[in-house]
């Protein structure tokens, strides 16, 4: 049986896996969804004697049943290969009584590689599978660590191109270096003077514009995307989770069907949300822990049952966090609603035009399984320190968001649940904010000597990725405003 998709804003276009991953985002606004989330069909024990790409096609052949065995394993295959610096892909370390999911292992060592190193296979196989003769031009915008991911998977991939779009003072200056020094005859790198919201908004507009469509379409092109909103994106996601709990199992860490926590610093909320599926699937969790940094919209809505944007956008040390729109959360919103697409609908809409929405308490009463939290950026510096002094583990400044409300939330609930936390970025993207948090004194050193520092007091090699950058010459120098997204565009694919 084909598993189909549908809208979050309508029930009245229903697509395959393949043409839901091609459009990325539905022709209404919404985000697709499957018509029914799968449940796991391999027992935790079988999947604890598999490899991470054997895990990989057992999951995700229940949610892109339109490819064939071969087409899915070939995507895989060719995925999570040489690129990735250990064979076990997402290796899980022990620390300071948590279990810390390292997501960081890929080409752009961060977590965004798990699915986009995946994507744009699923993507040339699935534009194979519908007959699409345009150049898909994937289109999207990053707080830091999407944008250097989806450039790196994309580079050169025959049958697309790929412009990104960032907070051009809104990321650190190593995620900076690695978007602009990307090579790739098909990659185009846009700094926006605006934040990272402005910079999903003028995406998400040009993705619902249809006049552009039919331009591009005229020219030879259509736009995807590489953000968290494509379910291509969504689904290598949920992977890891299952792949955790079987090597907790493997490890004797864990018995079959024991609960776990899981706690996933929270921007834009694809990657808590991947967890949310992969529970909806069968596997044993507990509580979803959402930790939020300053920008804490998501604290105040898992608090209250309103989601409000009316407010300050902060920037902090974990910028892929600074985010006020989380895109995602649409996906739950529709579940809780009991797949209620005009209530959902309706929750969008007041969120584009008053900034906010609450949820009714029936809604609310279906979000027991989460708990909110937030670290500010005292309690975030102080949480990398302290993990480091005790255990020599170094963490990212995202990591340690997450590390630092989950010690609140076990401190306050007495909640003693084995936890996986999500590490989603390597020290090495955020050298300054870590290496300042540890002691004051690294602050007088270059971004480079601190990497050489941080290899000498962490002992782990310095990522190929960092390596990379050192002496890469800048590509990519186009500046522009928020609101000439569009034109901007329009000039790179010359339409204009």
């Amino acid at each position: 049986m084909n598993l189909m998709y549908n809208s979050t804003r309508s029930n009245n276009e229903t697509v395959t896996a393949s043409q839901a991953i091609l459009k990325g985002l539905a022709d209404d606004g919404g985000l697709f969804v499957p018509t029914a989330i799968p449940a796991l069909d391999k027992d935790i024990t079988e999947l604890a004697n598999m490899s991470y790409k054997e895990v990989a096609y057992e999951v995700m052949k229940l949610y892109i049943t339109d490819f064939t065995e071969e087409e899915l394993k070939n995507c895989i295959d060719r995925a999570y290969d040489s690129k990735f610096d250990t064979t076990e892909i997402a290796p899980i370390k022990k620390a300071d009584g948590a279990y810390y999911l390292e997501l960081f292992h890929g080409a752009t060592i961060a977590f965004k590689d798990m699915a986009l190193s995946i994507l744009p296979h699923l993507l040339t196989t699935s534009a194979k599978k519908n007959n699409v003769k345009n150049e898909i031009v994937i289109l999207t915008a990053t707080s830091g660590d999407t944008g250097k991911a989806a450039l790196a998977g994309f580079a050169d991939v025959e049958g697309t191109s790929i412009i990104v779009f960032y907070p051009k003072n809104g990321v650190s200056p190593i995620q900076e270096k690695q978007m602009v020094t990307q090579k790739g005859k098909n990659t185009k790198v846009v700094g926006i003077t605006g934040n990272f919201d402005d910079a999903q908004s003028g995406v998400k507009a040009m993705f619902n514009n249809k006049e552009l469509a039919k331009k591009m379409d005229e020219a030879g092109f259509q736009f995807s995307s590489a953000n968290s909103i494509n379910i291509g994106r969504l689904v290598p996601q949920i992977v890891y989770y299952v792949y955790a709990y079987s090597r907790l199992v493997k490890n004797g860490d864990i018995q079959v069907g024991d609960k776990i926590n899981i706690v996933v610093p929270t921007g834009n909320f694809g990657n808590i949300l991947a967890a949310y599926y992969a529970k909806n699937m069968g596997l044993p969790v507990n509580k979803f822990v959402c930790a939020s940094n300053d920008n804490k919209v998501l604290f105040d809505f898992f608090q209250t049952g309103t989601y409000d944007r009316n407010r300050e956008f902060i920037l902090t040390t974990s910028p892929s966090m600074d985010i006020l729109i989380s895109s995602n959360l649409e996906r739950l919103i529709y579940k809780i609603a009991g797949n209620d697409s005009a209530k959902c609908a309706d929750l969008m809409k007041a969120l584009s035009t008053t900034g906010k929405y609450e949820i009714t308490e029936d809604m609310k009463a279906q979000l027991d399984d989460f708990v909110g939290g937030y670290s500010d950026e005292a309690k975030t510096a102080q949480t990398i320190k302290s993990i480091y002094d005790k255990e020599k583990y170094v963490m990212d400044t995202h990591t340690a968001v997450a590390a630092g409300v989950y010690n609140a939330y076990k401190e306050d609930s007495k909640d003693n649940t084995p936890t996986v936390i999500a590490s989603t970025a390597s020290p090495y993207k955020f050298t300054r904010s870590v290496m300042n948090a540890i002691d004051e004194k690294y602050d007088s050193m270059s971004d480079f000597q601190l990497v050489d520092e941080l290899s000498k007091i962490s002992g782990v090699k310095v990522p190929q990725a960092i390596e990379e950058i050192r002496t890469a010459l800048v590509l990519h120098d186009i500046v522009c405003e928020s609101n000439k997204m569009q034109e901007t565009v329009e000039g790179i694919l010359g339409l204009k």
